[in-house]
């Protein structure tokens, strides 16, 4: 059928400018934060492109199921503000008729937010938390950047360093600040390399450099040269927890998973593939706009629908980890009240639109004054 072609091409031009600016949005918000992390020495500067990236593909569920619910609502808003609308129900077609073409449109939507929310949001963030992790286990010398201070895991002291070998164990032009019990020492050095003991301690070598204890001025102060100063480096094992985190779980693990906060992060994922077919359907009675009044006012209304429906999953969530319910009972019923929600706006738009309702008749008697009034106006 060319209507439901056309319709198809609409709503899909429409999904593509949400989706580019949404998607535009997303990316420039990640990068902002995932800047500010390597510049606070918490993440590695070489790994802000992969972070950015997986940190994406953990959004795009979410922008999917907006990007879905707001382009079927333009493109139904659209038809009502042109008056095609009117055509559509002068034919005798009923608002039901929209149902194939959107689902048409929406189900590849639907599939493609569960294959996001149920594979690969999960592996984004398993890889996402193992680049942090591995950066933090690093050891304290190997984190550290050229031009840039940088503090221990121990805390107690800074590291700096002007130049980085080849080998990135190996640094040159050192300098090390340490707080203990002995009070402040400053060492200086023309280079320092990671050494490992007997026993697999790891030892930060300085060489060819200076140490200073003590205020200057002080009775205590003492300076030395050497040749070559082991310090000890805080040694973190370099295994990563696989678990670490629920929502890097991945989905099959999950079903096996009878821990509240597996079954919290099950209903998590389940929720997604759901919201965006209930949205999609919703879009098309709320969708309704007088063609003399503006169309704003439907969009913020979705806006504010989208944001309800995700807080009330994340709340449902929270109340499934916190084991108040069970998952059998919490992951439904949300779902279901939204459902009828949609059957109910349905039915409102089609006895409203029904040519024997007293608002329907009442528009067409003020139609048909109006035209009275026009012929005895004119000449």
């Amino acid at each position: 059928m060319i209507f439901q072609r056309a319709l198809r091409r609409e709503m899909a031009a429409a999904a593509g400018t949400t989706f580019t600016v949404l998607f535009s949005v997303s990316v420039t918000w990640t990068l902002i934060g995932i800047l500010g992390k390597a510049a606070g020495g918490k993440v590695d500067s070489g790994d802000v492109l992969a972070l950015i990236m997986f940190a994406t593909v953990n959004y795009l569920p979410t922008i999917l199921i907006l990007t879905s619910f707001i382009s079927v609502l333009m493109v139904v808003t659209r038809t009502y503000r042109d008056s095609e609308m009117v055509v559509w129900f002068a034919s005798g077609l009923s608002l039901t008729r929209w149902i194939w073409p959107v689902l048409t449109f929406g189900i590849p939507m639907v599939l493609l937010t569960a294959a996001l929310s149920l594979v690969a949001a999960p592996w984004a963030k398993e890889k996402s938390s193992e680049y942090v992790e591995r950066f933090a286990k690093r050891e304290d010398l190997q984190k550290v950047s050229p031009g840039q201070f940088r503090e221990s895991s121990s805390a107690n002291r800074i590291f700096f360093v002007e130049g980085v070998a080849g080998d990135t164990s190996v640094v040159h032009n050192v300098f090390v600040n340490t707080v203990d019990e002995r009070g402040t020492a400053v060492i200086v050095a023309r280079e320092g390399v990671i050494s490992t003991g007997a026993k697999g301690e790891r030892y930060l070598v300085l060489k060819n450099g200076r140490r200073y204890q003590g205020v200057p001025g002080q009775s205590d102060f003492q300076t030395m040269e050497f040749e070559s100063y082991s310090m000890r480096v805080a040694s973190q094992s370099q295994e990563l927890d696989p678990d670490s985190d629920t929502d890097a779980i991945p989905t099959m693990a999950l079903f096996a998973d009878t821990s509240n906060s597996g079954r919290a992060e099950l209903l998590s994922r389940i929720a997604s593939p759901l919201t965006c077919l209930l949205l999609v359907l919703l879009a098309i009675p709320l969708g309704f706009v007088n063609p003399r009044a503006g169309s704003s006012a439907n969009l913020i209304i979705a806006l504010l629908i989208f944001f309800s429906y995700n807080n009330l999953v994340k709340l449902m969530e929270g109340v499934v980890q916190g084991g108040k319910i069970s998952f059998a009972l919490g992951w439904w019923p949300l779902h279901l009240i939204t459902a009828l929600v949609v059957l109910a706006m349905f039915a409102w738009r089609l006895n409203l639109n029904h040519p024997y309702h007293p608002l329907a008749m009442l528009a067409a008697m003020k139609r048909t004054r109006n035209g009275a009034d026009n012929k005895a106006v004119s000449p």
